[in-house]
């Protein structure tokens, strides 16, 4: 997260509980303020348009979305601000402008204000002596308690923080103070201090701009003397009644507390050091660290360190560590320099840090200081122990070497066991912010280099998820930090550990932002092999998850350095982890990397996995399962390569383990990787035939162990396979049949010898509605797949038996079941459930008919053709964008095959009109736009009508808007073109 926000990416956090999309990186690409000429004639249009409330929402909404374009590039403003403040101004100052116009006006100017950041913005507003008093009367008629003017009071604040600053007495404004009508006059000194007070305790963002207001009025020199006392005494006498349990006390607390904080932050140390130690006696006594209220802890945080350093006197410790001169002059100099130039220059800072070691007391309230914000490292919100962080390297510096190093014992004890993730957090924010302020010397680095290796690989389950994110992302801080501030010779003793941890992090970690903290730390001056793994893990590469487990990882593991720290991460902390998306990939990753270290895969990893494959916890299980598979199937293609046999990696205590990780119960999560498991080590050809172990994992197995040479399929062996599953598909469950269908559709063709048309029957129950099973469109979809699997394995014979191929006899039967299968329009809970069906049911009809078309097309009759053509063309009229995108594609596909080309389809040569072969492919279906007007036209075919006129009936009646539109815009019958007549 916080190199993330260095790097522009914003925390761009992935959802634990969702897969990891492939992430598109977008650069800034602005180069100039584009739309300045456009934004100019937004404002010289709000004369005439502010009293049009439409029109006003529209010109406001515009201004914005321009310049928030601009949010991150906030620098390319700079060229036409001024010109934007005085025509903005020139409204403003102008006393017939009415109201509305003039609130108008300050929204535009919050705008700016919000993406240039009023710091940069209010430098150009005019702050003449004259801008005093017309700021401070326009404040002063303001209602706070209107909340649709709240940017006018916010910029007005700001606008009179600038002005405030004049040079002058603000006596002076007042000249001769006399009555008027028998009432004095209030001097300007006491008007501004009461409008800030009044804002202070307001609910709105005026509350913000009042704390900057008092920063720079209360430490005026004349103001300070005057009323800095009373101030205090007013803002601590508030929080004192205030209470954070209510929400009226929370808001006045919050702007109290941002007031102290500024003023303390901009007041001279000398002027706000006799009110330190009463501040922070009455900020203890709000106990502000038993609040809910996240901002008001951030606040309290900030405060203490502000008074943390006005205790301590404002110097730079010299016994920090220094990289270099900050300057580049002054860095080439000291190098050209002769060695005793040098040795002066050392003794210089020598005697110049005994110097600065002089002992000199150091108040009682830094240690209570030290210690809020210590706790405040182990709050539970992120922004509260980034602030405690900064805070900590701030006041570190102040300190003499001793007590600074007591502070850096008290920062290590955060990363006890004993320890939440925060406060592992809050601890590496704190040491990176240390390490880059050079308070961090070199001597303490062999206690922070192991604690920081922990913090980039903590993962601590909670639950269904984990949590450690953040800290691995601070860890990457942390090392980002230390390349930075320390020359490469102090860091060698510790740069082949921190190298490893960090490319593990950079390739292996679940969350995006992590791996991109990684990457961009992996910066040390003699990390081994640096620049080709910073190219080929750059920010932008480990954006992709399985790009980085499946792909830079072989890369990486092709550096002798990184091969076996990897391999072990993959073992100890991957397999095993709570996510099966990382399990799986991990997996994948030991299959690719074992070709770089196949004898440390077979004699350590394997060995290691074996055991946990047979153990109790369920996710170490099912990841040793699947990892003995992938490592198994690596190594026999290995040994292929080299003409050797799998048993020259494996001996016999190994392939005894592989036989007996077993399935004692059904249990989704262990079946499917036993079913991997089985799988791999058919096609590793693994020394079992005839062993009792082997179960029914298909595919592979049944073409490895189930087929005899010259014979074919054992027939008791056969009939009690094939058998079994039929009669499994009548099951009471639905993934039972899910489960049996796609095992059908999966048997080699040996196995299906003269049981084809048994195997159709049995699928064309699952694939039938009936009431007691209506809501098995799962079981169904699964059931039509199987059927054109089943068909493309055994092949077409016009005149063969229709229990070995297809054939003559039983196609008409087989497309009778492809195509009742588009008649499924069953819905539940789930919604639309029949579009699985129905999508289904046009792949396999796509694919028995191509199948055919290259075999045997004379099997295919006219009636059937058209058929399909107009039931598929009937999908491709209906209101799922996705569905729809489908049907197009299966439609044009059997429109456009050329091997040899589709018999009997109807009205060929009108349909190649309305979609032309050159648009085929660019034709985006999804869009309604592009597809209804050219399905619409379909209307004109005779053989089409009814079909594409079903279809367009249901879109009209659809839940989206543009699909309902563009429906039924193209559905309006013409004159001559009655829906009565389309339906005979």
């Amino acid at each position: 997260m916080v190199l993330n926000e260095m790097n522009g990416d914003g925390p761009e956090q992935e959802d634990s509980r969702c897969l990891e999309s492939d992430v598109i990186a977008k650069g800034n690409i602005l180069e100039t303020f584009s739309e300045s000429q456009e934004i100019q004639e937004l404002i010289n249009s709000l004369r005439s348009m502010h009293g049009d409330l439409s029109l006003r929402e529209t010109v406001l909404e515009k201004f914005k979305v321009i310049l928030n374009n601009y949010q991150e590039q906030p620098h390319l403003l700079d060229p036409h601000l001024e010109s934007m403040l005085n025509s903005l101004l020139l409204i403003i100052q102008d006393e017939a402008s009415p109201c509305s116009l003039v609130h108008l006006t300050f929204q535009f100017l919050y705008i700016i204000s919000k993406v240039r950041g009023y710091k940069t913005f209010l430098r150009m507003f005019p702050h003449e002596v004259v801008d005093v008093q017309p700021v401070l009367d326009m404040l002063e008629s303001q209602n706070p308690k209107d909340h649709e003017t709240w940017e006018t009071r916010y910029m007005l604040l700001l606008w009179l923080s600038v002005t405030c600053l004049i040079p002058f007495d603000l006596a002076r404004l007042d000249g001769n103070i006399s009555s008027q009508e028998g009432c004095p006059r209030v001097p300007t000194m006491d008007r501004i201090l009461k409008v800030a007070k009044s804002y202070l305790i307001v609910s709105d963002k005026a509350r913000d701009a009042a704390a900057v207001l008092v920063s720079k009025f209360i430490t005026r020199p004349d103001v300070k003397q005057k009323r800095m006392a009373d101030f205090l005494d007013w803002t601590l006498s508030m929080l004192s009644k205030s209470s954070f349990q209510t929400m009226e006390g929370t808001i006045v607390m919050d702007g109290m507390l941002q007031a102290l904080a500024q003023l303390f932050k901009h007041g001279k140390r000398e002027d706000c050091l006799p009110y330190a130690s009463t501040v922070l006696d009455c900020l203890d006594n709000c106990k502000l660290s038993e609040s809910n209220q996240t901002l008001l802890r951030k606040l309290g945080v900030k405060l203490v360190q502000r008074l943390g350093l006005t205790f301590l006197k404002p110097k730079v410790a010299k016994w920090r560590y220094q990289r270099g001169f900050r300057s580049l002059a002054a860095n080439l100099q000291f190098s050209e320099s002769s060695p005793a130039a040098q040795e002066a220059i050392n003794a210089t800072a020598v005697k110049e840090e005994e110097e600065e070691e002089e002992e000199y007391d150091i108040p009682g309230e830094v240690e209570n200081v030290i210690e809020q914000l210590l706790i405040g490292l182990k709050d539970k919100d992120t922004i509260v122990r980034w602030s405690a962080a900064k805070g900590i390297g701030r006041l570190t510096g102040r300190l003499p070497k001793e007590l600074a190093d007591d502070v850096v014992g008290s920062v290590l004890d955060c990363f006890s066991f004993q320890e939440t993730d925060n406060a592992w957090h809050g601890g590496c924010l704190a040491l990176a912010e240390l390490g880059r302020r050079g308070l961090l010397l070199p001597s303490r680095l062999s206690d922070v280099v192991p604690v920081i290796l922990k913090g980039l690989s903590y993962d601590e389950k909670r639950g269904a998820c984990s949590v450690g994110s953040n800290v691995r992302d601070s860890a990457c801080y942390v090392c980002w930090a230390f390349a930075r501030a320390y020359d490469p010779l102090e860091l060698r003793p510790f740069v082949n550990q921190i190298s490893s941890a960090l490319v593990i992090t950079a390739i292996f970690d679940r969350d995006i932002n992590c791996r991109r903290a990684a990457s961009v730390s992996c910066e040390f001056g003699t990390f081994p092999h640096g620049i080709d793994i910073l190219t080929a893990a750059d920010y932008f590469a480990v954006g992709s998850r399985a790009n980085c487990f499946l792909n830079i990882s072989v890369y990486i593991a092709g550096f002798p350095e990184y091969t076996q720290s990897m391999i072990d991460h993959l073992v100890n902390m991957k397999i095993n982890h709570w996510d099966p998306v990382i399990r799986d990939l991990s997996t994948k990753a030991l299959h690719n990397i074992t070709p770089q270290a196949p004898e440390y895969m077979a004699n350590e990893v394997l060995p290691k996995l074996l055991p946990l494959a047979i153990g109790t916890d369920l996710h170490t299980r099912h990841g040793a399962i699947l990892a003995c598979a992938e490592i198994t199937h690596a190594l026999s293609k290995l040994a292929e390569e080299n003409k050797r046999s799998i048993t020259s990696y494996l001996d016999e205590k190994a392939l005894e383990g592989l036989k007996q990780i077993h399935v004692e119960k059904l249990y989704s999560l262990r079946f499917l990787p036993v079913c991997a498991l089985i799988e791999k080590l058919s096609l590793s050809k693994m020394p079992f035939r005839g062993d009792p172990i082997i179960v029914a994992a298909l595919a592979a197995l049944c073409n490895e162990y189930y087929y005899i040479e010259e014979e074919g399929a054992n027939p008791a062996q056969q009939d009690e396979l094939v058998n079994q599953y039929i009669s499994g598909l009548q099951s009471h469950e639905e993934m039972t049949r899910c489960g049996l269908s796609s095992a059908l559709g999966a048997l080699p063709r040996f196995l299906l010898k003269g049981k084809l048309q048994e195997v159709l029957d049995g699928l064309k129950g699952v694939t039938s509605i009936s009431p007691q099973y209506v809501s098995f469109a799962e079981s169904r979809k699964d059931g039509l797949k199987a059927i054109s699997k089943v068909c493309l394995t055994v092949g077409v014979k016009g005149e063969g038996s229709p229990a070995e191929v297809v054939c003559r006899n039983n196609v008409t039967e087989i497309y009778n079941i492809l195509l009742n299968g588009l008649n499924d329009y069953t819905t539940d809970s789930r919604g639309d459930v029949g579009v699985w069906v129905r999508e289904a049911a046009m792949t396999s009809l796509m694919e028995m008919t191509l199948l055919l078309a290259r075999t045997e097309p004379e099997l295919i009759d006219a009636n059937v053709s058209k058929r399909i053509m107009c039931c598929v063309a009937q999908q491709s009229a209906e209101k799922i964008d996705r569905f729809r995108a489908h049907a197009g594609s299966v439609f044009l596909t059997l429109l456009y095959f050329d091997d040899p080309p589709i018999p009997h389809i109807p009205h060929r040569e009108d349909l190649e009109k309305i979609f032309p072969r050159s648009e085929a492919v660019t034709l985006n279906w999804n869009a309604p736009s592009q597809a209804f007007p050219r399905i619409t036209q379909l209307l004109s075919l005779p053989s089409y009508q009814y079909h594409v006129l079903t279809g367009l009936t249901v879109s009209v009646g659809g839940l989206t808007e543009s699909t309902l539109c563009l429906a039924s815009e193209n559905t309006i019958p013409s004159a001559h073109q009655c829906p009565c007549r389309l339906l005979q």
